[in-house]
Protein backbone atom coordinates (compact mmCIF):
# COMPACT_ATOMS: atom_id res chain seq x y z
CA UNK A 1 0.00 0.00 0.00
CA UNK A 2 3.02 2.02 0.79
CA UNK A 3 4.10 1.74 -2.75
CA UNK A 4 0.97 2.54 -4.37
CA UNK A 5 0.55 5.97 -2.41
CA UNK A 6 4.18 7.05 -2.80
CA UNK A 7 5.01 6.51 -6.49
CA UNK A 8 2.44 8.72 -8.09
CA UNK A 9 3.27 11.03 -5.21
CA UNK A 10 7.30 10.78 -5.77
CA UNK A 11 6.23 10.94 -9.90
CA UNK A 12 4.65 13.97 -8.87
CA UNK A 13 7.11 15.73 -6.78
CA UNK A 14 10.04 14.86 -9.28
CA UNK A 15 7.94 16.51 -11.85
CA UNK A 16 7.81 19.49 -9.23
CA UNK A 17 11.11 19.67 -8.81
CA UNK A 18 12.23 19.65 -12.37
CA UNK A 19 9.56 22.61 -12.74
CA UNK A 20 11.83 24.74 -10.60
CA UNK A 21 14.53 23.11 -12.71
CA UNK A 22 13.61 24.67 -15.71
CA UNK A 23 13.40 28.00 -13.87
CA UNK A 24 16.47 27.61 -12.59
CA UNK A 25 17.82 27.08 -16.19
CA UNK A 26 15.68 29.56 -18.20
CA UNK A 27 17.16 32.15 -15.18
CA UNK A 28 20.62 31.10 -15.84
CA UNK A 29 20.09 31.97 -19.47
CA UNK A 30 19.09 35.38 -18.23
CA UNK A 31 22.27 35.50 -16.26
CA UNK A 32 24.20 34.67 -12.91
CA UNK A 33 21.91 37.92 -10.97
CA UNK A 34 18.80 35.81 -11.99
CA UNK A 35 19.84 32.52 -10.67
CA UNK A 36 20.72 34.47 -7.41
CA UNK A 37 17.26 36.23 -7.57
CA UNK A 38 15.81 33.21 -7.57
CA UNK A 39 16.97 31.28 -4.70
CA UNK A 40 16.65 34.57 -2.54
CA UNK A 41 12.64 35.00 -3.68
CA UNK A 42 12.60 31.07 -3.01
CA UNK A 43 13.55 31.43 0.58
CA UNK A 44 10.17 33.93 0.75
CA UNK A 45 8.01 31.93 -1.46
CA UNK A 46 8.69 29.05 0.72
CA UNK A 47 7.65 30.62 3.85
CA UNK A 48 3.82 31.02 2.21
CA UNK A 49 4.38 27.06 0.53
CA UNK A 50 5.62 26.31 3.96
CA UNK A 51 2.13 27.31 5.15
CA UNK A 52 0.09 26.01 2.79
CA UNK A 53 1.71 22.32 3.11
CA UNK A 54 1.53 22.25 7.17
CA UNK A 55 -2.33 23.70 7.04
CA UNK A 56 -3.73 20.94 3.99
CA UNK A 57 -1.68 18.47 6.01
CA UNK A 58 -3.57 19.17 9.11
CA UNK A 59 -6.60 18.99 6.85
CA UNK A 60 -5.53 15.51 5.60
CA UNK A 61 -5.10 14.19 9.08
CA UNK A 62 -8.63 14.80 10.39
CA UNK A 63 -10.12 13.85 7.16
CA UNK A 64 -8.61 10.85 7.34
CA UNK A 65 -9.15 10.31 10.94
CA UNK A 66 -12.88 10.78 10.07
CA UNK A 67 -13.27 8.31 7.65
CA UNK A 68 -11.29 6.06 9.37
CA UNK A 69 -14.08 5.92 11.85
CA UNK A 70 -16.70 6.06 9.25
CA UNK A 71 -17.83 9.98 10.45
CA UNK A 72 -18.81 11.11 6.18
CA UNK A 73 -21.05 13.75 7.43
CA UNK A 74 -17.75 14.98 10.23
CA UNK A 75 -15.11 14.66 6.87
CA UNK A 76 -17.39 16.69 4.78
CA UNK A 77 -17.46 19.44 6.58
CA UNK A 78 -13.50 19.04 7.37
CA UNK A 79 -13.04 19.29 3.61
CA UNK A 80 -15.65 22.38 2.69
CA UNK A 81 -14.25 24.68 5.58
CA UNK A 82 -10.53 23.86 4.78
CA UNK A 83 -10.87 24.57 1.23
CA UNK A 84 -11.77 27.79 2.26
CA UNK A 85 -8.91 28.07 5.34
CA UNK A 86 -6.13 27.49 3.55
CA UNK A 87 -6.33 30.20 0.91
CA UNK A 88 -7.36 32.89 3.32
CA UNK A 89 -3.99 31.99 5.13
CA UNK A 90 -2.17 31.97 1.89
CA UNK A 91 -4.02 35.72 1.36
CA UNK A 92 -2.72 37.32 4.39
CA UNK A 93 0.37 36.11 3.98
CA UNK A 94 0.98 37.42 0.81
CA UNK A 95 0.12 40.91 1.55
CA UNK A 96 2.19 40.50 4.80
CA UNK A 97 5.56 38.75 2.22
CA UNK A 98 4.85 41.75 -0.57
CA UNK A 99 5.82 44.85 2.56
CA UNK A 100 8.76 42.86 3.84
CA UNK A 101 10.71 41.64 0.69
CA UNK A 102 12.46 44.35 -0.04
CA UNK A 103 13.86 44.45 3.47
CA UNK A 104 14.36 41.10 3.44
CA UNK A 105 15.83 41.11 0.08
CA UNK A 106 18.26 44.13 1.10
CA UNK A 107 19.41 41.71 4.34
CA UNK A 108 20.52 38.90 2.32
CA UNK A 109 22.81 41.29 0.31
CA UNK A 110 20.72 42.44 -2.93
CA UNK A 111 21.00 45.98 -3.82
CA UNK A 112 20.31 47.69 -7.34
CA UNK A 113 19.69 45.73 -10.27
CA UNK A 114 20.12 42.52 -8.20
CA UNK A 115 17.44 43.75 -5.80
CA UNK A 116 14.91 45.14 -9.00
CA UNK A 117 15.53 41.72 -9.98
CA UNK A 118 14.22 39.52 -7.18
CA UNK A 119 11.52 41.82 -6.73
CA UNK A 120 10.71 41.51 -10.12
CA UNK A 121 10.49 37.93 -9.95
CA UNK A 122 8.31 37.44 -6.01
CA UNK A 123 5.91 40.10 -6.29
CA UNK A 124 3.92 38.30 -8.98
CA UNK A 125 4.72 34.94 -7.04
CA UNK A 126 3.30 36.64 -4.12
CA UNK A 127 0.26 38.31 -6.15
CA UNK A 128 -0.73 34.75 -7.27
CA UNK A 129 -0.07 32.87 -4.29
CA UNK A 130 -3.45 31.89 -3.05
CA UNK A 131 -4.22 29.86 -6.33
CA UNK A 132 -0.95 27.94 -4.95
CA UNK A 133 -3.06 27.86 -1.70
CA UNK A 134 -6.03 26.35 -3.23
CA UNK A 135 -4.44 23.36 -5.05
CA UNK A 136 -3.02 22.95 -1.28
CA UNK A 137 -6.43 22.74 0.25
CA UNK A 138 -8.45 20.57 -2.39
CA UNK A 139 -5.10 17.99 -2.56
CA UNK A 140 -5.49 17.48 1.06
CA UNK A 141 -8.64 16.08 0.40
CA UNK A 142 -7.69 14.06 -2.88
CA UNK A 143 -4.96 12.65 -0.47
CA UNK A 144 -7.03 11.67 2.14
CA UNK A 145 -9.23 9.48 -0.04
CA UNK A 146 -6.13 8.07 -0.98
CA UNK A 147 -5.63 9.85 -4.35
CA UNK A 148 -2.12 10.87 -4.78
CA UNK A 149 -2.52 10.27 -9.02
CA UNK A 150 -4.43 13.50 -9.86
CA UNK A 151 -1.71 15.89 -7.83
CA UNK A 152 0.86 13.75 -9.56
CA UNK A 153 -0.89 14.50 -13.15
CA UNK A 154 -1.09 18.28 -11.91
CA UNK A 155 2.58 18.51 -11.42
CA UNK A 156 3.33 16.69 -14.35
CA UNK A 157 1.13 18.95 -16.75
CA UNK A 158 2.97 22.15 -15.15
CA UNK A 159 6.44 20.77 -16.16
CA UNK A 160 5.34 20.77 -19.40
CA UNK A 161 3.68 23.86 -19.37
CA UNK A 162 6.60 25.63 -18.07
CA UNK A 163 8.74 24.23 -20.62
CA UNK A 164 6.57 25.98 -23.47
CA UNK A 165 5.58 29.20 -20.97
CA UNK A 166 9.44 30.33 -19.49
CA UNK A 167 10.93 31.16 -22.94
CA UNK A 168 7.41 32.61 -23.80
CA UNK A 169 6.32 35.26 -21.31
CA UNK A 170 10.81 35.63 -20.42
CA UNK A 171 11.45 36.60 -24.59
CA UNK A 172 7.91 37.78 -25.96
CA UNK A 173 5.91 36.17 -28.41
CA UNK A 174 3.21 38.00 -30.85
CA UNK A 175 0.93 40.12 -28.99
CA UNK A 176 2.89 39.26 -25.23
CA UNK A 177 5.41 41.42 -24.59
CA UNK A 178 9.40 40.30 -23.20
CA UNK A 179 9.27 40.45 -19.46
CA UNK A 180 12.68 38.72 -18.67
CA UNK A 181 12.59 37.17 -14.71
CA UNK A 182 9.06 38.22 -14.35
CA UNK A 183 7.79 35.73 -17.10
CA UNK A 184 9.31 33.01 -15.14
CA UNK A 185 6.64 34.29 -12.21
CA UNK A 186 3.53 34.98 -14.52
CA UNK A 187 4.20 31.37 -15.94
CA UNK A 188 3.98 29.54 -12.45
CA UNK A 189 0.73 31.34 -11.37
CA UNK A 190 -1.11 30.92 -14.90
CA UNK A 191 -0.27 27.05 -14.61
CA UNK A 192 -1.39 26.96 -11.16
CA UNK A 193 -4.36 28.59 -11.82
CA UNK A 194 -5.18 25.91 -14.42
CA UNK A 195 -4.76 23.19 -12.48
CA UNK A 196 -6.92 24.21 -9.99
CA UNK A 197 -9.73 23.76 -12.38
CA UNK A 198 -8.25 20.29 -12.83
CA UNK A 199 -8.30 19.43 -9.21
CA UNK A 200 -11.30 21.01 -8.41
CA UNK A 201 -12.86 18.61 -10.92
CA UNK A 202 -11.45 15.68 -9.39
CA UNK A 203 -12.24 16.58 -5.64
CA UNK A 204 -16.00 17.08 -6.59
CA UNK A 205 -16.35 13.82 -7.54
CA UNK A 206 -15.24 12.37 -4.55
CA UNK A 207 -18.99 13.79 -2.93
CA UNK A 208 -16.75 15.22 0.08
CA UNK A 209 -17.14 18.55 -1.25
CA UNK A 210 -20.35 19.78 -3.33
CA UNK A 211 -22.69 23.30 -3.87
CA UNK A 212 -25.78 21.68 -2.15
CA UNK A 213 -25.03 23.41 1.06
CA UNK A 214 -23.39 27.05 0.54
CA UNK A 215 -23.20 27.22 4.81
CA UNK A 216 -20.64 24.15 5.16
CA UNK A 217 -18.14 26.84 2.90
CA UNK A 218 -18.77 29.69 5.37
CA UNK A 219 -16.09 29.97 8.35
CA UNK A 220 -16.28 27.87 11.52
CA UNK A 221 -14.43 28.46 14.22
CA UNK A 222 -14.80 25.75 16.09
CA UNK A 223 -13.85 24.01 13.22
CA UNK A 224 -11.18 26.10 12.42
CA UNK A 225 -9.71 26.18 15.91
CA UNK A 226 -9.03 22.17 15.04
CA UNK A 227 -7.14 22.84 11.83
CA UNK A 228 -5.06 25.53 13.96
CA UNK A 229 -4.39 22.68 16.85
CA UNK A 230 -3.62 19.97 14.17
CA UNK A 231 -2.01 22.70 11.67
CA UNK A 232 -0.11 25.08 13.44
CA UNK A 233 3.08 22.70 14.87
CA UNK A 234 3.59 21.54 11.39
CA UNK A 235 3.32 24.71 9.94
CA UNK A 236 5.76 26.51 12.47
CA UNK A 237 7.26 24.07 11.31
CA UNK A 238 7.95 24.44 8.02
CA UNK A 239 7.54 28.59 9.09
CA UNK A 240 11.03 27.52 11.01
CA UNK A 241 12.60 26.06 7.87
CA UNK A 242 11.74 29.20 5.98
CA UNK A 243 13.31 30.98 8.59
CA UNK A 244 16.55 28.32 8.85
CA UNK A 245 16.71 29.06 4.49
CA UNK A 246 16.85 32.54 5.52
CA UNK A 247 19.61 32.43 7.95
CA UNK A 248 21.42 30.47 5.77
CA UNK A 249 21.28 32.52 3.11
CA UNK A 250 22.84 35.43 4.76
CA UNK A 251 25.58 33.59 5.90
CA UNK A 252 25.93 32.35 2.60
CA UNK A 253 25.41 35.80 0.90
CA UNK A 254 28.99 36.37 3.17
CA UNK A 255 30.77 34.26 0.65
CA UNK A 256 29.58 36.34 -2.31
CA UNK A 257 27.10 36.31 -4.69
CA UNK A 258 28.11 33.69 -6.82
CA UNK A 259 28.25 31.14 -3.47
CA UNK A 260 24.31 32.26 -3.51
CA UNK A 261 23.76 31.14 -6.85
CA UNK A 262 25.47 28.12 -6.50
CA UNK A 263 24.11 26.97 -2.74
CA UNK A 264 20.80 27.69 -5.67
CA UNK A 265 21.78 25.23 -8.35
CA UNK A 266 22.95 22.89 -5.51
CA UNK A 267 19.49 23.22 -3.33
CA UNK A 268 17.86 22.26 -6.37
CA UNK A 269 19.25 19.60 -7.83
CA UNK A 270 19.81 17.83 -4.41
CA UNK A 271 15.97 18.16 -4.11
CA UNK A 272 15.64 15.45 -7.16
CA UNK A 273 17.01 13.39 -5.24
CA UNK A 274 14.76 13.69 -2.01
CA UNK A 275 11.57 13.62 -3.80
CA UNK A 276 10.48 10.18 -3.67
CA UNK A 277 11.37 10.90 0.10
CA UNK A 278 8.04 13.74 0.10
CA UNK A 279 6.18 11.40 -1.43
CA UNK A 280 6.79 8.38 0.83
CA UNK A 281 5.75 10.97 3.53
CA UNK A 282 2.76 11.12 1.66
CA UNK A 283 2.05 8.19 1.86
CA UNK A 284 3.06 7.54 5.90
CA UNK A 285 0.63 10.34 6.49
CA UNK A 286 -2.58 9.08 4.60
CA UNK A 287 -1.53 5.55 5.63
CA UNK A 288 -1.32 6.65 9.36
CA UNK A 289 -3.99 8.67 9.54
CA UNK A 290 -6.51 6.03 8.90
CA UNK A 291 -5.38 3.19 10.34
CA UNK A 292 -4.95 5.41 13.51
CA UNK A 293 -8.13 6.97 12.88
CA UNK A 294 -9.45 2.66 12.90
CA UNK A 295 -7.48 2.60 15.91
CA UNK A 296 -5.14 -0.58 13.94
CA UNK A 297 -2.21 0.61 15.60
CA UNK A 298 0.20 -2.05 14.77
CA UNK A 299 -0.52 -0.98 11.30
CA UNK A 300 0.77 2.15 12.45
CA UNK A 301 4.15 0.73 13.44
CA UNK A 302 4.21 -1.49 10.92
CA UNK A 303 3.83 1.81 8.17
CA UNK A 304 6.64 3.59 9.72
CA UNK A 305 8.77 0.46 9.49
CA UNK A 306 8.34 -0.42 6.20
CA UNK A 307 8.74 3.42 5.14
CA UNK A 308 11.72 3.74 6.71
CA UNK A 309 13.33 0.78 4.78
CA UNK A 310 12.47 1.97 1.48
CA UNK A 311 13.67 5.28 2.56
CA UNK A 312 17.21 4.00 3.29
CA UNK A 313 17.06 2.56 -0.18
CA UNK A 314 16.11 5.55 -1.70
CA UNK A 315 18.71 7.59 -0.51
CA UNK A 316 21.53 5.37 -1.08
CA UNK A 317 20.80 5.43 -4.53
CA UNK A 318 20.62 9.15 -4.20
CA UNK A 319 24.12 9.58 -2.97
CA UNK A 320 25.72 7.18 -5.51
CA UNK A 321 23.96 8.94 -8.06
CA UNK A 322 25.17 12.68 -7.23
CA UNK A 323 28.09 11.63 -6.23
CA UNK A 324 28.96 10.73 -9.71
CA UNK A 325 26.70 12.84 -11.77
CA UNK A 326 26.60 16.23 -9.42
CA UNK A 327 29.67 17.91 -10.71
CA UNK A 328 27.88 17.87 -14.68
CA UNK A 329 24.42 18.23 -13.47
CA UNK A 330 25.40 21.91 -11.89
CA UNK A 331 27.57 23.05 -14.67
CA UNK A 332 24.70 22.71 -16.54
CA UNK A 333 22.68 25.49 -15.25
CA UNK A 334 25.99 27.79 -14.75
CA UNK A 335 29.07 27.73 -16.59
CA UNK A 336 30.94 29.95 -14.41
CA UNK A 337 33.33 27.87 -12.22
CA UNK A 338 33.32 29.55 -9.60
CA UNK A 339 29.24 29.12 -9.09
CA UNK A 340 29.73 25.35 -9.91
CA UNK A 341 32.55 25.11 -7.37
CA UNK A 342 30.17 26.43 -4.85
CA UNK A 343 27.43 23.99 -5.69
CA UNK A 344 29.46 21.46 -5.99
CA UNK A 345 31.05 22.24 -2.32
CA UNK A 346 27.03 22.35 -0.72
CA UNK A 347 26.24 18.97 -2.93
CA UNK A 348 29.01 16.86 -1.79
CA UNK A 349 28.75 17.32 1.90
CA UNK A 350 24.58 17.51 1.77
CA UNK A 351 24.08 14.36 0.18
CA UNK A 352 25.35 12.30 3.46
CA UNK A 353 21.97 14.15 5.12
CA UNK A 354 19.82 11.70 3.09
CA UNK A 355 19.74 9.27 5.70
CA UNK A 356 18.38 11.75 8.36
CA UNK A 357 16.07 13.62 5.86
CA UNK A 358 14.48 10.62 5.37
CA UNK A 359 14.08 9.73 9.34
CA UNK A 360 12.93 13.17 9.65
CA UNK A 361 10.28 12.97 6.96
CA UNK A 362 8.62 9.70 7.97
CA UNK A 363 8.66 10.88 11.84
CA UNK A 364 7.11 14.23 11.01
CA UNK A 365 4.29 12.46 8.80
CA UNK A 366 3.62 9.62 11.57
CA UNK A 367 3.53 12.29 14.63
CA UNK A 368 0.66 14.18 12.39
CA UNK A 369 -1.00 10.88 11.57
CA UNK A 370 -0.98 10.01 15.06
CA UNK A 371 -2.61 13.92 16.06
CA UNK A 372 0.94 14.31 18.51
CA UNK A 373 2.35 17.24 16.41
CA UNK A 374 3.53 19.67 18.83
CA UNK A 375 7.07 18.06 19.07
CA UNK A 376 7.40 19.23 15.36
CA UNK A 377 7.77 22.84 16.26
CA UNK A 378 10.38 22.06 19.10
CA UNK A 379 12.31 19.87 16.65
CA UNK A 380 11.92 22.42 13.93
CA UNK A 381 13.26 25.41 16.33
CA UNK A 382 16.12 23.42 17.43
CA UNK A 383 17.76 22.38 13.52
CA UNK A 384 16.21 25.20 11.54
CA UNK A 385 16.90 28.18 14.09
CA UNK A 386 19.31 28.03 17.37
CA UNK A 387 21.40 25.04 16.29
CA UNK A 388 21.42 26.50 12.50
CA UNK A 389 22.30 30.12 13.65
CA UNK A 390 24.95 29.10 16.37
CA UNK A 391 27.20 26.56 13.81
CA UNK A 392 26.74 29.29 11.16
CA UNK A 393 27.95 32.06 13.16
CA UNK A 394 31.01 30.13 14.41
CA UNK A 395 31.78 29.45 11.14
CA UNK A 396 31.39 32.28 8.48
CA UNK A 397 32.04 34.76 11.57
CA UNK A 398 33.56 33.72 14.29
CA UNK A 399 36.34 30.74 12.84
CA UNK A 400 35.88 32.33 9.08
CA UNK A 401 36.31 28.78 7.81
CA UNK A 402 36.03 28.05 3.81
CA UNK A 403 32.33 27.65 2.81
CA UNK A 404 32.47 23.69 2.89
CA UNK A 405 32.38 23.63 6.35
CA UNK A 406 29.22 25.75 6.52
CA UNK A 407 27.50 22.22 5.27
CA UNK A 408 29.90 20.15 7.28
CA UNK A 409 28.37 21.88 10.58
CA UNK A 410 24.45 21.45 9.27
CA UNK A 411 25.20 18.09 8.78
CA UNK A 412 26.34 17.41 12.47
CA UNK A 413 23.01 19.21 13.24
CA UNK A 414 20.02 17.90 11.28
CA UNK A 415 21.39 14.09 12.38
CA UNK A 416 21.42 15.07 16.16
CA UNK A 417 17.35 16.30 15.26
CA UNK A 418 16.52 12.97 13.29
CA UNK A 419 18.26 10.83 15.85
CA UNK A 420 15.65 12.56 18.77
CA UNK A 421 12.99 12.33 16.27
CA UNK A 422 13.08 8.60 15.76
CA UNK A 423 13.09 7.84 18.87
CA UNK A 424 10.63 9.83 20.64
CA UNK A 425 7.96 8.84 17.62
CA UNK A 426 8.81 5.33 18.47
CA UNK A 427 8.14 5.98 22.53
CA UNK A 428 4.57 7.33 21.61
CA UNK A 429 3.55 4.37 19.40
CA UNK A 430 4.89 2.27 21.89
CA UNK A 431 2.53 4.12 24.86
CA UNK A 432 -0.09 4.09 22.74
CA UNK A 433 0.08 0.22 21.86
CA UNK A 434 0.71 0.21 25.66
CA UNK A 435 -2.59 1.68 26.55
CA UNK A 436 -4.63 -0.54 23.52
CA UNK A 437 -3.65 -3.95 24.93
Amino acid sequence: MIKQLAIPASVGMFFNTMYNVVDTFYAGLISTQAIAALSLSFMIFFLIIGFGYGFSSAITALLGNALGKKRYKLATIYAHKGLIFVPIIGLSLSIIGYFAAPWLFKLLGAQDEYLQISLDYINPILFGAIFFMFNFSLNSVLVATGDTKTYRNSLIFGFFANLVLNPIFIYGFLFIPAMGIKGIAIATVLIQVINMFYMLYKVLQTKLIHFENLRYFIPDLRVYKQFLTQGLPASLNMLTMAIGSLILTYYVSHYGMEAVAGYGIGYRVEQLMLLPALGLSTAVLTLVSNNFGAKKYDRVIQTLKTALKYGFIISTVGIITLTILGRFIISLFDSNPIVVGFGVDYLLVEIWIFYAYIVLFVCVSTLQGIKKPKMLLYIGLYRQIFAKLIIAYFIVKFFELDFIYLWFGILFMIYSAAIFAYFYTNSLLKKICNKTF
